[in-house]
């Protein structure tokens, strides 16, 4: 962790400005988030004459190989420090974008060149895309951003990130329209421009106000929140796993694939919304609907089971999180029964509520800070790889049993799985 940054101890808590300026952090990674993405599909699969399942491919393609580097981003984060990396990813994704947006403009000079018609073409050309977008905005700057708030706090990092998280739910949930607002009046190519300017303004704001803990500002985790004669230990005094020891305990594989399972289900569901809903009779409309009431539940849950994280055992919310699967799946298996409607709203708020909570407050808990963005790194890994299954393998439940409902009832196995083996899985500590 960097300790060579100093400077006067201010005249409030620094972690406050971390806690919002690291939300903004997470924000500015929407374009490399599924819900980012998916907004552009439908524009940019057709000018680059790509059909649904050839875009999927490229998406799942480059996600898959952006997630076997994200080990070594989290290492980057335990030597360079949050400030560092997240200035280089969030320009990083800026470029990604820039470029991206000629991706029909490089797909056409290249086949031009070869003087051939062929979808292989703008089909790699977007697989390269996707790497970048993908690393550099859900992994990289999503990894720096949240962890550096995390290191920021220690008893009160439950409470803190109960309040990071409602903002963060809030942004991601209004981003799509805000997305299909630039791309309706500017067409694909200049929203994603557009957003590339942005993110060079955010690294800049990023290089001036992230800090990489509170000891280079001669402060402690938590700052005058605590109090003097708090009896428990401080994370100073926990041990502090390296990644191969954390990798060792069951505990990070549970809770590492229940939070990977959110991803794949999660990603694989809002990639395919509107085809589920239609699989089963029901608009495009129904589809969108589910969104509101989906964020509403998740913004109430994080709020409710961040701030008693700081009192309660975690693996009581990992059930919490597991019964949200549950729930979610037999709501997508049933859904064309009303009350599979509603299964699913629920269970996928629950579901993401638990998402925010999890994957922010484990970490540092259970194996301490010193290697926070190694053993971080390696989660981020899976949920990232699982979420570039999650479309593909939704997609192709319907493709080759005809619905929806193979891909929810396999789910199921999973988290009984991870339920059984989760009994002990109990912090390290």
């Amino acid at each position: 962790m960097q300790k060579t940054e100093t400077s006067k101890q201010p005249l409030f808590f620094y972690g406050f400005v971390i806690v919002v300026i690291g939300t903004l952090g997470v924000w500015a990674s929407v374009p490399g988030q599924t819900m980012g993405i998916s907004t552009f599909t439908d524009p940019v699969k057709d000018a680059l004459g790509l059909d649904r399942n050839e875009f999927s491919l490229a998406y799942a393609f480059g996600t898959i190989a952006s997630s076997l580097l994200l080990g070594i981003a989290g290492r980057w984060f335990d030597i360079y420090g949050a400030r560092k990396v997240a200035t280089f990813a969030a320009l990083g994704l800026a470029l990604a974008l820039a470029i991206s947006s000629q991706s029909q403009v490089i797909s056409a000079f290249i086949l031009n060149i070869l003087g051939i018609q062929s979808w292989v073409v703008p089909f790699v050309v977007m697989i390269i895309c996707f790497f970048f977008i993908r690393f550099a905005g859900q992994g990289v700057l999503t990894l720096a951003s949240r962890n550096m708030i995390m290191l920021w706090f220690d008893k009160f990092r439950g409470t803190v990130n109960a309040f990071s998280s409602i903002a963060v739910s809030l942004g991601f949930s209004i981003s799509p329209l805000m997305i299909n607002y630039l791309i309706e009046g500017n067409g694909w190519q200049k929203a994603w421009q557009i957003m590339a300017l942005v993110l060079v303004l955010v690294s800049i704001v990023i290089y001036l106000l992230y800090r990489d803990s509170p000891e280079v500002m001669g402060l402690k985790p938590d700052g005058n929140l605590l109090k003097k004669n708090n009896k428990e230990k401080s994370d100073s005094e926990r041990r502090q796993f390296t990644r191969g020891e954390a990798l060792s305990t069951r505990a990070f594989w549970m809770y590492g694939l229940m939070l990977a399972f959110n991803g794949y289900f999660v990603t694989g569901l809002t990639f395919n919304i509107v085809s589920v809903f239609d699989s089963v009779g029901l608009t495009k409309a129904d589809a969108i609907s589910i969104f509101v009431p989906m964020s509403i539940i998740s913004v109430i849950t994080s709020f409710v089971f961040n701030a008693m994280s700081d009192f309660i055992k975690l693996k009581k919310l990992l059930y919490v999180m597991i019964l949200g699967g549950i729930i979610d799946s037999l709501g997508l298996a049933f859904l064309s029964h009303s009350w599979g409607y509603y299964m699913l709203v629920a269970g996928s708020g629950i579901m993401g509520g638990m998402f925010a909570v999890l994957s922010s407050v484990v970490w540092p808990r259970f194996y301490g800070r010193k290697n926070l963005g190694a053993i971080s790194g390696v989660s981020m890994q899976m949920i990232v790889f699982s979420s570039a299954l999650g479309p593909f393998l939704f997609s192709s439940s319907l493709k080759f049993f005809g619905s929806y409902s193979v891909v929810a009832l396999s789910g199921l196995i999973g988290l009984a799985i991870i339920a059984v083996f989760s009994v002990k899985a109990d912090n390290p500590q």
